[in-house]
């Protein structure tokens, strides 16, 4: 979760949980569970995503979570909760690693191109991968990537170029989130004819009920299927996010 979204509570949004469950099982898919050793988590945010991940790779491993955002303080609160193998820092590694994931970063960047190559570069072992996320389509840029700081939305082909311009070979990719981009459609298109009467302040805690929240992911989980067989029948199914798995030449 990115840090402007931040909070402390006891329930993940759905989205965060599927988009999780998702990533994780295209890795097991290609077996790279537990093989990835040492991971880099650019951009790791709150670090929730690192943490539970760990428990998928084992307690040999080690996971560096990076966030230029990181202060002292948060570094030190967030550790809190985490085990000794993840270390948070506001400085990128000098080390390389097994597996880097670049989840909804990239939009972030003033400069995407550069920052990725040079991410590649220095941070990914020869033969590593990448796992990678952005949101779609820029047509669908609303004041909630506004109040994200977010340079961009991606389209499928616009995001493949930038990947294969870092030296990446993408092994999978596609759309994630299908079922979430009529939502979109629409608040983009009510943002569009309606100007704000204030500052955009997003409602950022998922503070929905048992039975709502049971739903909402179980329409997900079904979402994360379509995705998955979409991913094996190399059909460029149209999502909310772009999601890519990448190799660097060995």
């Amino acid at each position: 979760m990115d840090l402007r979204e931040h909070h402390v509570t006891t329930q993940r949004h759905p989205w965060e949980v599927a988009r999780f469950q998702f990533l994780t099982e295209v890795l097991r898919r290609r077996g790279l569970l537990p093989r990835v050793h040492s991971v880099l988590d650019a951009g790791a945010g709150d670090a929730w995503f690192s943490n539970h991940f760990n428990a998928l790779i084992g307690d040999t491993s080690h996971i560096d979570c990076w966030d230029a955002e990181y202060t002292d303080e948060s570094i030190h609160e967030l550790s809190k909760d985490l085990p000794s193998n993840i270390a948070l820092t506001a400085t990128r590694p000098e080390t390389q690693h097994d597996l880097i994931l670049l989840l909804d970063v990239l939009e972030h960047v003033e400069h995407d191109r550069d920052f990725l190559a040079e991410l590649v570069a220095e941070s990914l072992k020869p033969g590593g991968w990448l796992l990678f996320t952005v949101p779609a389509w820029q047509p669908l840029f609303s004041r909630h990537d506004t109040w994200l700081h977010h340079h961009r939305r991606y389209a499928p082909a616009q995001a493949k170029a930038v990947l294969e311009g870092a030296g990446l070979r993408i092994l999978e990719s596609g759309g994630l989130f299908h079922s979430l981009l009529l939502p979109r459609i629409l608040t983009v298109a009510g943002e569009r004819l309606r100007p704000p009467a204030t500052a955009h302040q997003p409602t950022i805690a998922w503070t929905h009920g048992a039975l709502v929240t049971r739903t909402v992911q179980a329409a997900l989980d079904l979402d994360n299927a379509v995705s998955h067989a979409a991913a094996r029948a190399v059909l460029p199914l149209p999502g909310l996010s772009f999601w890519a798995l990448c190799q660097r030449a060995a």
